[in-house]
């Protein structure tokens, strides 16, 4: 089926109706940016590991083009672009995404809001949830079960903590990554200096350096050696990589820390439970997150005031949709007993405006409707009624 076919019959579905009404009638403009993307900033933002997924071609100047594989990075490009850059603005989405998924279609629905340049953050967050529940309602799914969690949690207690940089980076992209946090906590428990390495001089040159230093130091070497990369590692990677191995032979991460780190982790369950739980971690640490867990409780609130039944929210603060963008408040729709296939999922991506090329930051949170999923799920319940 081609794209225009596909959207077509999107369009004559009762269920995007429906949809699209309530999207519109909460203030969203349909937003319908290009097919053809450029690649770059899907392999900055996600990392190469989207490669494989992707449906690229290169353009007679070189450049690297790609069949658009989700609909949020092209809103943002297109809104970036326009005049009402900067301001608030609010789009939604209904069209064709491209994406290679073993053993399903490449070519599928994706439907979605995007909302940009809000400054009431907490609100914004809500009306998110509020307006993804109704997009489940449109398929005729309600028995719904709410998972969040909060990234800006994680990055505040990481930033109380004082870690080493290297440390931090470090931990914020085994959460993005859904890596087992615990199992790198105890690795870098341990003590490194007994061990050697065949680059003691070059880490020994970088002990105390920030990524800045590291990075020119890095290529300067590599310039000598005539290389930009090796073994498939860019010069970035290979910096950091001797960055992070340098402060690691200056000592383990230190216990008390991993301690608390451990317990934040293990915070899960409604959102009123949770934060009184990370109060007092907070007291029992002596750490100040006094802002983020008040932004999370003023989120709550918000959520509260527009129906949502928060005791029924499940709430974890180890909780990470994996990509490295997100900011703050993140979440996902399932119907209940499905298992890990998200229906809507989204979140607060704040930092991704400045990564598209925007010179000022601008605060971001929107959704993904996973159409194919939420329509296998509403026949289900259809036939069973």
């Amino acid at each position: 089926m081609t794209a225009t076919a596909t959207s077509n019959a999107a369009g004559s579905a009762a269920w995007a109706d429906t949809l699209l009404l309530s999207f519109a009638q909460a203030g969203y403009v349909r937003a319908e940016p290009a097919i053809l993307q450029p690649a770059e900033p899907f392999l900055d933002l996600s990392g190469e590991d989207i490669r494989k997924s992707l449906y690229l071609t290169t353009d007679l100047s070189g450049e690297e083009l790609c069949l658009r594989p989700d609909l949020t990075i092209p809103v943002a490009r297109d809104y970036l672009a326009s005049s009402r850059a900067g301001q608030p603005a609010g789009f939604s989405y209904l069209g064709p995404v491209f994406r290679y998924r073993s053993g399903r279609a490449s070519e599928f629905l994706q439907a979605g809001i995007e909302s940009f340049g809000r400054q009431d953050r907490a609100a914004a967050d809500a009306e998110m949830l509020a307006l993804a529940l109704e997009a489940t309602s449109a398929f005729g799914v309600r028995d719904v079960e709410i998972r969040t969690g909060d990234v800006g949690l994680f990055n505040s207690l990481l930033d109380a903590l004082n870690l080493y940089p290297v440390w931090r980076r470090r931990l914020v992209k085994d959460f993005n990554r859904k890596i087992s946090l615990e199992q790198d906590l105890e690795r870098l428990a341990a003590a490194t200096t007994a061990t050697r390495s065949e680059y003691e001089g070059v880490l020994a040159a970088l002990a105390g350096s920030d990524r800045k230093a590291a990075l020119a130091f890095v290529t300067d070497l590599m310039s000598i050696a005539g290389t930009t990369n090796v073994g498939g590692r860019t010069t970035a990677e290979i910096a950091d990589r001797f960055l992070e191995q340098s402060t690691l032979k200056g000592g383990a991460l230190p216990r008390e820390a991993i301690v608390v780190l451990r317990r934040f982790l293990s915070i899960s369950g409604n959102p009123d439970d949770a934060i009184a739980e990370l109060r007092r971690l907070t007291t029992d640490a002596k750490l100040d997150l006094a802002a983020a867990i008040d932004q999370f409780e003023s989120r709550v609130g918000f959520m509260a005031a527009r129906g949502i039944d928060v005791k029924q929210t499940r709430f974890s603060t180890a909780f990470g949709r994996g990509l490295d963008y997100y900011t703050g408040f993140e979440f996902e729709l399932h119907h209940r007993g499905n298992g890990t296939e998200p229906l809507v999922a989204g979140g607060r991506y704040d930092r991704l405006m400045t990564q598209l090329g925007s010179v000022e930051p601008s605060p971001a949170v929107g959704f993904s409707v996973w159409v194919d999923a939420l329509n296998r799920i509403g026949r289900k319940v259809g036939a069973q009624a």
